[in-house]
């Protein structure tokens, strides 16, 4: 027991490390809250320490620590093929620790870092035996995966950063999370960019909810990974509503040579949900259909979804929607800078078969948190009467913490820019429905 409590010099050190920064983009942790809370208090204890944990200087157990950190830090628990490599590097934890053993006979370090791993490779499901990753990460450059070449290239220059992950989201009616975080309504109806850089295109089509409305969603999307060499050629994909394919327009399912494809398709729910997975640009796409209407989620690295030309600056991921067709100031509320009053009395009239109440009600079941998805499923019932967009609502936010890098951010409270809450002629949620609601039926 005290063994495995002294883990604080070695493998948990080097585990937390690793992980850290790796556990901010997931919901599933790589061990569970309590463990890795309690592999960073080791780790700061081990730093603090560090003159205790003194070695013979034939014991080469920093050396092997050192080597793993080396190996896992460009890894990130939300990209393809984690697993493997993480198991890779314990097992060649592993050999080195053996190959030192006689040298740190005794040694606090080391056999804390013994135990450290067999607890790792167990969490892991890692098994003993298996391919060893290399001590010279250059070595094991792939160059189809995006985070095994953008953590050497950091490596190289000195900058231990995990590259920098941006989000963008459109569901519902529609509503549009950019990749500056800013949430806005919009009306778009037709064919619209989301995405159009130097390695991806997204394109989205809107069409009316209801006659007599300027609300609308998302029935068809088509998304183009570029080619790119050594790692797959172009690939188009194309779902339309009650047409949600697990597979490219050319029947593919897969881009790239060899087993570990470097662009791949994974239905998670037939003719309901597909997830694209392209290792080669760390990108990740979620697709889904929820009643008629089709909802988006992607991940994609900084530095590629800002590689675009100046004439591919229409990109509503990029810039949100053009102020003409905006129906909300770009936080979920309508502003009084629109013209627009709420009415004097009651709410706007809601769509036949939900009140504000009744409204609130159903969405609450399903988002206690009464942030702005839960006020964009609100507003979507008054407005068309269809239960589905209360799934597309949940859906979108379950899509926000799956791939969202940063969990601080994943709710977004309508308020203003010093974080008061904002004022003017549309205060509460409930105005605020109101006034949208009278905006969109204008």
């Amino acid at each position: 027991m005290g063994l495995r409590a002294a883990s604080s010099c070695a493998a948990a050190a080097a585990a937390s490390s690793a992980t850290a920064g790796a556990e901010q983009r997931r919901r599933p942790w790589l061990c569970p809250p309590p463990l890795a809370l309690l592999l960073l208090l080791l780790l700061s204890l081990g730093l603090l320490h560090a003159g205790d944990c003194q070695q013979p200087a034939q014991c080469r157990i920093q050396k092997c620590t050192t080597d793993f950190v080396s190996l896992t830090s460009h890894l990130n628990s939300a990209i393809d093929g984690f697993d493997s490599e993480f198991c890779k590097a314990l097992r060649a934890y592993a050999g080195c620790t053996q190959r030192t053993s006689k040298a740190c006979r005794g040694n606090l370090v080391y056999h804390s870092a013994v135990l450290g791993i067999s607890d790792l490779m167990s969490q892991r499901n890692c098994s003993k035996d298996g391919p060893t990753s290399s001590t010279n990460p250059e070595v094991t450059h792939d160059p189809c995966n995006y985070h095994s070449h953008a953590g050497a290239r950091e490596h190289r220059v000195g900058d231990q950063n995990l590259p920098s992950y941006l989000f963008c989201g459109l569901f519902g009616d529609p509503h549009l999370r950019t990749f500056k975080d800013h949430f806005q309504t919009c009306k778009v109806e037709g064919a619209w960019p989301l995405i159009d850089n130097n390695y991806l295109s997204v394109q989205v089509t809107n069409v009316p909810v209801v006659p007599g409305s300027s609300a609308t969603a998302t029935n068809k999307i088509t998304i183009i990974f570029k080619a790119h060499p050594e790692c797959t050629d172009q690939k188009v994909y194309q779902a339309v509503t009650d047409d949600l394919p697990a597979a490219f327009v050319d029947g593919s399912t897969s881009g790239g040579d060899g087993d570990a494809k470097s662009l791949r398709i994974v239905e998670r729910e037939s003719g309901r949900y597909v997830e694209m997975h392209a290792r080669y640009i760390g990108t990740t796409v979620f697709v889904r259909q929820l009643g008629r209407y089709l909802t988006l989620a992607i991940r994609m690295p900084e530095d590629l979804a800002m590689s675009y030309e100046e004439s591919q600056d229409l990109q509503l991921c990029v810039n949100g929607c053009p102020l003409s067709e905006r129906i909300d100031d770009g936080q979920g509320q309508v502003s009084a800078i629109l013209g627009h009053s709420p009415p004097r009395s009651s709410p706007a009239p809601a769509w036949p078969g939900y009140t504000l109440e009744s409204a609130n009600a159903q969405c609450h079941e399903k988002m206690p948190v009464k942030d702005i998805y839960f006020q964009s499923c609100v507003f979507d019932l008054l407005t068309t009467g269809d239960a589905n967009f209360t799934a597309a609502a949940h859906s979108a936010l379950e899509d926000v913490e799956a791939l969202h890098p940063r969990k601080e951010r994943w709710h977004i409270f309508p308020s203003s820019g010093r974080g008061a809450p904002r004022g003017g002629s549309c205060v509460s949620v409930s105005l605020g429905l109101a006034c949208l609601i009278l905006i969109v039926s204008l």
